[in-house]
């Protein structure tokens, strides 16, 4: 038995996220049950990434175990005030004293409050340069984002790069985090377990924090 107080992080899958939709294979009353096919792209909503998503190695998201996603975790509240907000190394100083090498950090932003609006993927908070390397030097196990991305999805340069420094310090990139405000404490354990899909560079996650 669990014990402690669960807090879905998890946005819910519809049809009305780019890269997903749903269709109808079988009908209770022709068919006998219900059946939707999912059509889902692998970095939609909630999700992690894999390093082979940005060339960094051939690591698959199917490579990873189930202990890579699990562990402490730390709250870092962001008053985001203004679109395509660059967090810096300055806006982690409150919490990087408290991280140890192997725990994980959430940034609450308030951005999956815009989920299903242009501005949350073209106005989204972003990881700065010396942020992500900060981050690596920490030995941050996971990083989860509000945002559907890391880094300005529109800036191939800057996208790439982002992921790359801290995919390559070994940080898993959790997207799309949601309820991070619903958080009573500053630390919890974070569960975050994604699809096991063969061979792939990214997948929806499942995401609960135990406080």
């Amino acid at each position: 038995m669990v014990t402690g107080r669960l807090v879905d992080l998890t946005l819910t899958y519809d049809d009305r996220m780019e890269g997903v939709s749903f269709e109808d294979t079988k009908i209770l009353e022709r068919d006998g049950w219900n059946a939707r096919t999912l059509h889902i792209y692998g970095h939609s909503g909630t999700h992690m990434d894999a390093p082979l998503h940005f060339g960094i190695n051939d690591q698959t998201i199917n490579d990873f175990t189930p202990d890579d996603f699990i562990g402490k975790a730390h709250i870092l509240r962001l008053n985001v005030s203004t679109d395509s907000y660059l967090i810096s190394e300055s806006d982690l100083e409150p919490v990087l004293n408290l991280i140890a090498p192997g725990d994980s950090l959430v940034i609450q932003s308030g951005w999956s409050a815009h989920i299903h609006k242009e501005k949350y993927k073209k106005g989204l908070p972003r990881i700065s340069e010396d942020a992500a390397h900060c981050l690596v030097n920490h030995k941050i196990k996971m990083l989860g984002v509000e945002s559907p991305s890391v880094a300005d999805v529109g800036n191939l340069e800057e996208v790439t790069n982002i992921h790359r420094i801290l995919m390559d310090g070994n940080v898993i990139i959790i997207e799309g985090l949601t309820n991070l405000d619903q958080l009573q404490k500053s630390t919890f354990t974070l569960l975050a377990f994604p699809l096991k899909i063969k061979d792939g560079d990214g997948a929806p996650a499942r995401v609960i924090a135990i406080e």
